[in-house]
């Protein structure tokens, strides 16, 4: 693994407006993942990791960051963060997969209830959900698994610190994601989502407010996608200002 040790001066202070703009995204995401406990807080820390990707892209254009990565092992902790950053990438990716077959299979099950008058599911349409249910919470377990086996070198230094720090909140708020759709830490605080876990039982005989449940599941999903989507655009922007530090 590539070392850098040079506590270069081409890198932001700790006074420049960018630097300043970053700690305080830092801050904010270190309180409010450790107490996300619900959709809506996930999705604020999603928004707030593309806002924080969004200062570092801003960053990494500087001319002064740039030529602090223009020497041998500058270059080559630059191949280091761009592993990083596809494993990220893959990460996001995958999130927004998982998210996606979960609507998808509310959608379904919203679609047979419709069809009987919004009363029943039928014993296939059952079936089917639990199935789908069973192969995403799968999906999750050995993604986690994997994805936790490689970590990034990264340079001593505040700057290199700082990008430390921000990969592990990506994927602790990635991971937040997941363990939420799989229903592998369900909270009193989650009950849209605990209900998603009621046909797992086979409850064949559905209550009045089911479709009701299933759609407001349905909204908070979505709004998941949403900003898996926006936070795979920042990541692939810094992967490609990345690259584009390798190309100069």
């Amino acid at each position: 693994m590539a070392s850098f040790h040079s506590r270069s001066n081409s890198f932001p202070s700790q006074s420049h407006p960018l630097t300043q703009s970053v700690e305080d995204h830092l801050r904010r995401l270190r309180a409010s993942q450790a107490t996300s406990t619900s959709t809506s807080s996930l999705c604020e820390n999603l928004s707030s990791l593309s806002d924080l990707h969004e200062c570092i892209n801003n960053m990494i254009q500087m001319p002064s960051v740039q030529q602090a990565f223009s020497h041998e092992q500058g270059r080559n902790w630059i191949n280091e963060l761009l592993e990083g950053s596809l494993r990220l990438v893959e990460l996001c990716g995958f999130s927004r997969e998982v998210v996606s077959l979960t609507n998808e299979s509310i959608q379904d099950l919203e679609s047979s209830m419709r069809r009987n008058r919004g009363e029943t599911a039928t014993s296939d349409d059952i079936k089917a959900y639990v199935a789908s249910r069973k192969n995403i919470n799968k999906m999750v377990k050995k993604c986690i698994k994997n994805f936790n086996k490689n970590s990034t070198a990264i340079p001593d230094n505040e700057f290199g610190e700082t990008l430390k720090e921000t990969e592990a909140l990506d994927i602790s708020v990635l991971n937040s994601v997941l363990t939420l759709i799989s229903g592998e830490k369900e909270s009193s605080k989650q009950r849209s989502w605990s209900f998603l876990s009621k046909f797992t039982r086979a409850h064949f005989e559905v209550e009045n407010n089911t479709v009701k449940q299933l759609k407001a599941t349905e909204m908070s999903i979505e709004q998941l996608e949403e900003g898996l989507e926006s936070s795979f655009r920042s990541l692939i922007k810094t992967r490609v200002s990345l690259l584009n530090v390798l190309s100069h």
